[in-house]
């Protein structure tokens, strides 16, 4: 279920060229920064590989470019998301710019959606 083996190149290709915003939210999320919370990146669910992964909380963040902005992916998205929430997943979506312009609201929304000690 988790990191199929034919995903693997697919999603080193995504960790190497991943998005500033990916970036600028994984040094904040990484090593364990986030309440002790261990998060991936670029991890595969199924046939699906979510930007980024606490397996603790249970919890998928995605963050969204203006690639996310028009009908067609906005459906693909709910899809997606709706899949996710069918196999208990909690999934956060945040637009890159609001990574940027308020970060501190990102990671305070992130840790509210924690519930485990």
């Amino acid at each position: 279920m988790h990191n199929h083996k034919y995903l693997e190149e697919y999603r080193k290709h995504l960790r190497n060229n991943g998005t500033s915003a990916e970036a600028f939210l994984w040094k904040h999320l990484s090593k364990k920064q986030l309440l002790g919370r261990k998060f991936r990146r670029q991890h595969s669910i199924q046939n699906y590989i979510v930007a980024f992964f606490c397996p603790s909380e249970r919890l998928i963040i995605e963050l969204d470019g203006e690639i996310h902005n028009n009908p067609v992916a906005r459906e693909k998205d709910k899809i997606r998301d709706e899949f996710f929430k069918d196999l208990n997943y909690k999934v956060l979506r945040f637009e890159n710019k609001l990574v940027f312009d308020s970060l501190p609201s990102v990671l305070d929304e992130i840790t509210q959606h924690f519930t485990s000690e």
